[in-house]
């Protein structure tokens, strides 16, 4: 099996530009370039400019030859280039997934013939089981495809697709049971229940979408291709009533020549929308490029771009907000004792606790008091913790230490023949209240102190909230915590609202109400009882790890399980829209500086007095038009590396984003072409002289 987590593929990799550029001359084809309808009739226009160039060749026109064929071969060349910019935006998809194709291996699977035995099984390829088959999966053996664990646990090595080395924990009946086929079983043997149908697993959906191949136009790339195709068809009407005007005109003033075909059609192709509707499949193809590069597969464009509109999230506290293991952070002493004796009796208390929390207690006590016990005597006994006792501890000769829940601590204290504290009740409090977890600290009938368990936020947390709140979308946390626990965290993090004591009927309901006020709703899910809610939800990330329901529901799959990435893809969707934004805004205001590079040039003969729009200084007629289609071709590689790397996106409310980018791409696309058109129109005088 390979690794899925491939290196960065970049747009200068010479085997990616060569497949590119021959791809792009297969999509010269009218079958395949149709779908993009202003290129498509830019082809139109340069089959028609070479054929008057080649007429031009044996019969006399009223132009120059070197003239119809210099526009023509731009004219090609500008199909050529919208063609490799999808072609290269396409093959980085295709090299992923041929890399995702390389991790695929047959191999021969254990089915049971009784899902209630493991004893009587037979052997098939894998390639061969189907939806609802039972297989037996040992250490050291290959999932043979992708399904849920209905009996045991193991350690699995989900390397091939997460591209992390660590094994994790796959088991039955909780919200770790979903396997994926191609990982291996390290340790211990579990049946897994087959999922999906040959062509129809997890990891060849992600062949698909990652190729393109099932990739469909969103509703925003549709509704911006409508505009397109409507401002061309408003140009088209433009360049053939102009030949009508210049028809009259050369009558009406007896001077000048009609405007030949050739300008005409260098007109329309120059004040058509090229650029965009060049660029523009290349935007969607390298957004969802992207998100692969992050370990997230979008299982369908609608919802990369839904991501880009989400206005509220919703995000779980443990994982997402906080580290989500509890850890000791203080020792509270009772009166009469001190902060060490505490410290002692937690660490003796500790020692044999597995848990994070127990972890973190003996850790504490050796940094803040340079404790060394590092095993205890043979005699010791260790007293583990159950859900009917809730604490834990250990008796060492007749000595006991305890640590647990307050009124756990309490009863066990009393059946020693000792008491509670009257101010135990408030140190308990007082750290509840802050947001963190009290566990009270005995030794025999002697109640020590308090530890204090805090939930350790993320690092730079505070600061991404800060960040989505400057981009207007608002926070909400989503916690199982009693309401001044999830209070305490919310204010430390930073978020804008939360939803305590949370069951998955109550995330479902805040959904739709939101929902119901217009929002676009985001939220992360690996629970079978997440499932409702991700369904639910406009984008929906479901982690890799989560039950075969919750990602079923999703219609995004974080592949490394990291609830946090929901925001990484809500930042892509919106760079995703900002780009296809700021690249339509620029492509319109270059047309700007084309009317005064090829209006005055195609009339200049009729009237001379349009001379004064030369503001450019161009230097005749046809130097200035075939400049302004050189310049509308070059732009478009020119803007590739922008239209697949994305806009940088700046958090910031969306109309200072709006007013950003008129001004940058609005601003630049004006003057750039007048600068561009202005150094071409030297270059091609002096080639013309020499």
């Amino acid at each position: 099996m390979g690794d899925i987590k491939t290196k960065e593929t970049t747009i200068f990799e010479p085997e990616l530009l060569r497949q590119a550029l021959l791809d792009s001359f297969r999509k010269l084809n009218p079958l395949s370039i149709w779908r993009n309808p202003v290129m498509f009739l830019v082809e139109i226009g340069s089959i028609i400019t070479i054929v008057s160039f080649l007429a031009g060749l044996f019969f006399k026109s009223g132009e120059p030859s070197w003239f119809t064929g210099a526009v023509s071969l731009w004219l090609w060349l500008t199909v050529i280039f919208s063609t490799f910019a999808e072609s290269l935006a396409e093959g980085r998809g295709k090299a992923r997934a041929e890399s995702l194709r390389k991790t695929r291996t047959e191999v021969m699977a254990k089915k049971l013939v009784d899902p209630g035995s493991k004893e009587k099984y037979e052997f098939v390829s894998s390639a061969n089981l189907h939806k609802g088959d039972y297989v037996l999966v040992e250490a050291g053996e290959m999932i043979p495809g992708d399904g849920e664990v209905v009996e045991g646990a193991a350690l699995v090595n989900e390397s091939s697709v997460t591209g992390e080395s660590a094994p994790v924990v796959r088991e039955s009946g909780g919200d770790r049971s979903a396997v994926t086929g191609g990982t291996k079983v390290i340790s211990n043997q579990i049946i897994v229940r087959i999922t999906a149908n040959p062509g129809e697993a997890f990891l060849d959906r992600m062949i698909a979408m990652v190729e393109g191949a099932k990739r469909r136009k969103t509703p925003n790339e549709i509704a911006l291709e409508v505009l397109l195709i409507s401002l061309t068809a408003v140009f088209l009407l433009v360049v053939i009533n102009f030949s009508s005007l210049s028809i009259y005109s050369v009558k009406a003033t007896g001077q000048g020549m009609p405007v030949s075909l050739t300008v005409l059609i260098a007109l329309f192709v120059c004040l058509a929308p090229t650029t965009i509707a060049a660029l523009l499949p290349a935007i969607g193809i390298a957004g969802m490029d992207r998100l692969f590069a992050k370990n997230v597969i979008a299982l369908s464009g609608r919802a990369i771009e839904a991501s880009g509109d989400v206005d509220i999230l919703l995000l779980d506290k443990t994982g997402t907000i906080t580290l989500g293991d509890r850890q000791a952070v203080e020792f509270i002493p009772l009166t009469g004792y001190s902060e060490q004796e505490v410290a002692n009796a937690a660490l003796f208390a500790s020692l044999t606790d597995e848990t994070p929390e127990g972890r973190s207690v003996v850790v504490l006590a050796k940094k803040k008091y340079q404790m060394r016990l590092t095993a205890l005597p043979h005699s010791a006994k260790s007293i583990p913790f159950t859900a009917q006792t809730r604490m834990s501890g250990v008796d060492i000769d007749g000595e006991s230490y305890r640590k647990g829940a307050s009124s756990a601590i309490t009863e066990y204290v009393k059946s020693k023949g000792g008491n509670a504290p009257s101010e135990l009740e408030q140190k308990v409090k007082s750290i509840a209240k802050s947001g963190g977890t009290p566990l009270v600290v005995c030794h025999n009938a002697q109640i020590l102190g308090v530890i204090h368990l805090k939930d350790i936020l993320k690092g730079g947390i505070r600061d991404r909230f800060i960040q989505l709140r400057k981009m207007g979308i608002k926070t909400v946390m989503i916690t199982g915590d009693n309401y001044l626990t999830a209070a305490a965290i919310a204010a430390e993090a930073g978020v804008d609202d939360f939803l305590s004591e949370a069951k998955p009927e109550d995330k479902l309901r805040l959904i739709r109400e939101n929902q119901q006020h217009g929002h676009m709703v985001a939220m992360t899910g690996d629970g079978t009882n997440d499932a409702p809610a991700l369904a639910q939800a406009d984008v929906a990330v479901a982690m890799n790890t989560g039950t075969q329901p919750a990602r079923e529901a999703a219609n995004i799959i974080d592949l490394e399980s990291n609830p946090t990435k929901l925001m990484d893809i809500v930042e892509i969707g919106k760079q995703i829209l900002i780009t296809r934004g700021t690249l339509t805004t620029f492509s319109i205001a270059n047309d700007v500086a084309k009317y005064f590079a090829i209006i005055p040039a195609a009339m200049i003969s009729i009237y001379p007095q349009l001379d004064i729009l030369n503001i450019m200084h161009l230097a005749n007629p046809y130097s200035a038009i075939l400049s302004a289609v050189i310049f509308n071709a070059i732009i478009i590689p020119v803007l590739i590396p922008l239209a697949l790397r994305g806009v940088k996106y700046r958090p910031m409310p969306a109309e200072k984003l709006l007013m950003y980018n008129l001004l940058v791409y609005g601003l630049g696309g004006m003057v750039a072409p007048f600068i561009g058109i202005k150094i071409i129109d030297i270059v091609i005088n002096v080639l013309m002289y020499v």
